[in-house]
């Protein structure tokens, strides 16, 4: 994805103040729009309203924070992509480019994953450009606060959740301004993966979700170890608490580092230490969360699912697996039955859950599971193998070792038949109770 202005630019006239954006091919993008302004460790104000022409037309930055190679390499993405920023409360937005005057398509909200502490909306792996040409949909990406800056309380009073207050406050834009974009407001969809989709179930669950949103895409969302975290998050607090306004914000990151540390004594949970926080606001208390969320079904309709081998992407690093897979014969067959538990545990128990739960409550939930893999690749459907498919863009995913061994061809024939799945539920046609891709993916009414 680039960011360049282009000639004859598009000019949008939101409440929010005019907006000129840029073609790009089948697309036109608007970049880089602020919906919200805070000061560190403050909760989110709307942001201002302008009168200026404002130009759309540069990326959003990343919130700041630390390197992850194996992510690089596993993804194809580079360290530094996006320039780092506090603020970085922005949204971008791509639309079809032949969209008619008065026209008022889907809108689907795209929240990052990066286990709360590393990714970006704007990031070339989630450019959602095919997404929205082939399916009639505008997307609009948010890029908010991470890490200590976004996701731990303190014993001093700091706020936790402000990344899922950031994140309200985008969807309140939405509301507010979609519809000078083409959106229509009474047609949106929250979409996450991994961290985002449990950013989109937890958003679920404050009092104003169906107000904002009217359906819901949860992918890979780690629901399993979400609970029962208050311990670990109260000794991750403490450990940050020297962090101060005036750190210098890489200094903020590095102590980001030692401040998972203290989490690992905590076992499964501290594979994604920073998290969202119950009872901190907008978030009940935890003994109430089933409760919220069922008060928000009737009025959601929620897609929630995982990839069949999640697991597997984390293997190489563990230095457990790595014994496992040297012991002859057996070794393969230890290492898938780890994946298998693992994945499990921490996604597939908690996704059947959540949609039994919600139909219960008066919602309609499907549940899926996503089983594509690159023919020979050790990955398999490994965890954000759903990305590829979702945001195909060849030049973008060409080095990435999660796809290694599929032809682009097949990844984008894949690809394609998913996002018309993912856009069809958007629109609000409904799914049947069960269907297939054959190959890529299985669901089912709950």
């Amino acid at each position: 994805m680039t960011s360049v202005p282009s000639f004859n630019p598009p000019r949008f006239s939101p409440p929010c103040g005019p907006v000129t954006g840029w073609h790009d091919g089948d697309v036109v993008r608007a970049t880089g729009i602020p919906y919200a302004t805070a000061g560190r460790f403050q909760p989110p104000a709307s942001a201002p309203d302008w009168t200026e022409v404002r130009a759309a037309t540069s990326l959003s930055p990343a919130c700041p924070q630390g390197p992850v190679p194996f992510l690089d390499d596993i993804l194809g993405t580079r360290y530094g992509e996006l320039p780092g920023s506090e603020d970085c409360q922005r949204l971008s937005i791509t639309i079809p480019a032949d969209l008619a005057d008065g026209e008022r398509i889907p809108v689907m909200v795209w929240l990052h994953g990066g286990s709360y502490t590393s990714g970006s909306g704007d990031l070339a792996i989630f450019d959602p450009k095919t997404l929205v040409a082939e399916n009639r949909v505008i997307v609009v990406s948010v890029t908010y606060r991470l890490g200590v800056f976004g996701y731990l309380a303190t014993g001093t009073g700091r706020p936790g959740n402000l990344g899922l207050l950031d994140q309200l406050e985008a969807f309140r834009w939405v509301q507010r301004n979609i519809r000078a974009f083409g959106g229509d407001p009474e047609r949106v969809t929250a979409f996450g993966q991994s961290a985002g989709g449990d950013a989109v179930a937890h958003l679920m669950a404050t009092p104003e979700a169906s107000s904002l949103f009217q359906r819901a895409i949860i992918q890979s969302a780690p629901l399993g170890i979400t609970r029962g975290r208050e311990k670990m998050s109260a000794a991750m607090g403490v450990a940050a608490e020297h962090v101060t306004e005036d750190t210098p914000a890489m200094d903020v990151v590095a102590i980001e580092g030692r401040v998972s540390q203290v989490a690992r004594k905590f076992g499964l949970k501290a594979a994604m230490p920073f998290g969202t926080q119950y009872g901190h606001a907008p978030l009940p208390p935890e003994h109430e969360i089933e409760a919220a969320w069922n008060s928000a079904a009737p009025g959601i309709e929620v897609l929630i699912g995982h990839t069949a081998d999640e697991a597997r992407m984390f293997l190489p690093g563990n230095p457990v697996a790595g014994r496992l897979a040297k012991i002859p014969v057996v070794g393969t067959a230890a290492v898938n039955a780890v994946s298998r538990a693992v994945t499990e545990a921490v996604y597939g128990r908690a996704a059947r859950k959540f949609a039994r739960r919600h139909a219960r409550a008066g919602g309609k939930a499907y549940s899926y599971v996503l089983t594509w893999a690159a023919p020979g690749n050790f990955f398999g459907a490994a965890h954000t193998v759903d990305l590829p498919l979702l945001f195909g863009n060849k030049q973008t995913w060409a080095t990435a070792g999660l796809v290694a061994g599929a032809t682009w061809d097949d990844i984008d024939a894949q690809g394609r038949a998913l996002r018309a799945v993912w856009a069809r539920f958007a629109s609000g046609e409904g799914l049947d109770s069960r269907g297939e891709l054959p190959g890529t993916l299985r669901y089912r009414a709950a």
